[in-house]
This record gives C-alpha cells, structure tokens and sequence, in this order.
C-alpha cells in the first residue's frame, strides 16, 4: 500500500516570519494525523526557521531546487549538504518552471536527483507536457522522456526513494485541472513506464503525485484514483486552511 503524500510547493513566496505563521498553524491542525505524508518546501532563505518549528513532528522539510555540487564556485546555488543542514529531507527537481524559465534539461534533472540520493534527500522528480504539446497529442511523448532521462542509470533500489509529480504545466496555477480520469490516465502510462524501465515491484512500490489546481473541492476524487498517490500543491499551500482541507480529503 502506497502512502499518499501531500507537499506544498511553496514557490517565490512567503518572508521568514510569514513562513514561520504558516508552517505553524498547519503543524497544529495537522498534529495526530499518521495515515498521510505531509511536506512543505519554503523558498531557502526560510528553511532553517522552519525547521525549527517542524523538526521532531509529523510535517517534513523540503527544498524547491538543488545544485549537484557539494560546493565550489558556483554562485547563487544550494548544495545537498546545506539543505540538509537547513533540516531538509525532500527538494522538488525539475519543476516546470525550472525548466520553463531557468533551462532544466532531463540531464541537470538527473544529476541532481544522483545528488540528492547520495546525499540522503527524497527527490521529488516533476515530470509533463504544456498546453502546446497536449492539443498536439505530445503529451505522451513528453512524459515519456522526461521520464525515461530524468531518471535514467538508477537501480531498483535507489528508485524507490524517488517520488515522481506528474504537472500539466496547462493545469499549473491556470485554474484548470485535469479531469481525475486524464490523471490517472497519465499516472497509468507513467507506471507502465517505470515497469519497463524496472520490474512490478519498483513501479507498484513508487508513488507518483498529481500537481495541477489540486484544491480541498477536487483533492479526494483525484487522490481515489487507483495511481495516483499524493499532490504537489502550488497556490493552495500557501493558505493553511487551503493546504489542511486538502489532507482531510484525501
């Protein structure tokens, strides 16, 4: 049995002390609950502040990017062992906007998810088409690659500790959201994948999330879908009442 996670991408939002009002109150609405994976990914300068409220409870830590270098000259990155030092346990890689406007290729995706897994970080991998690609009828293709090349030269082992997202970038923050059958029909076709690249064992053992306008109204339809295993939510984790009715519907 795949337990469902809930992650909040946080995105270029939030002050220190704004992020510390929020990561509280979810913390003391969320308390007692066991049967779901709760994460929240701050922008970097407030994860050490969040951790101080988080560490020790049922609500994890996580980064939105990493670098794949531990240090040197690479100014304005963030390696695996600060965000570990900052209390990290999970960093996004590859999201969208990642490779929409900062130039992410399947191959930076890789290295970092090779970073993150040896330096003990879950990896959270966001795979999917945009609007372009799907009316072209690509989206198969798209996720089909990014995919197979994001996490291409793991073993069966160092998959499990990978959580793939599966993003429409047409559904990202538009208020559009895919139907629950599109999604599963993705997520489908993204384990079918991960058998052919595996075995049945690493892909029924993998947990794929939807991103997309997951909201507290569509979150328990989505997360009853048979593939799907947990959301990465952007706009409605920025408001704990949002963010908490999404893990009660789920």
């Amino acid at each position: 049995m795949r337990k469902i996670i809930i992650a909040g991408n946080w995105k270029l939002n939030k002050t220190i002390a704004e992020a510390v009002e929020l990561v509280s109150e979810i913390k003391s609405q969320a308390d007692g609950v066991t049967n779901v994976d709760i994460v929240v990914c701050p922008v970097f300068t407030a994860l050490s502040e969040v951790n101080k409220i988080v560490a020790g409870s049922n609500v994890g830590l996580g980064a939105q990017d990493l670098y794949w270098e531990d240090s040197g000259a690479f100014t304005g990155e963030v390696s695996v062992p600060l965000l570990k030092d900052a209390g990290c346990q999970y960093v996004i890689i590859g999201h969208s906007e990642r490779r929409q406007y900062f130039g992410e290729t399947n191959e930076t995706v890789n290295s970092k998810v090779k970073a993150a897994l040896a330096g003990g970080l879950i990896p959270i991998v966001c795979v999917g088409e945009n609007l372009e690609q799907r009316e072209a009828d690509k989206a198969f293709d798209v996720v089909k690659d990014h995919v197979e090349n994001s996490l291409k030269g793991f073993s069966a082992d160092e998959m499990k500790k990978i959580i793939v997202a599966y993003e429409p970038v047409w559904a990202i923050g538009t208020g559009k959201t895919a139907s629950p059958a599109q999604a599963q029909e993705i997520h489908n076709f993204i384990r079918s994948l991960l058998k052919e690249m595996h075995n049945d064992e690493v892909a029924e053992s993998m947990r794929i999330q939807y991103g997309g306008s997951v909201k507290p109204e569509n979150a328990k339809e989505l997360m009853g879908q048979k593939d799907i295993d947990g959301a990465l939510v952007g706009g409605a984790a920025l408001k704990a009442e949002s963010f908490l009715g999404i893990i009660k519907n789920c």
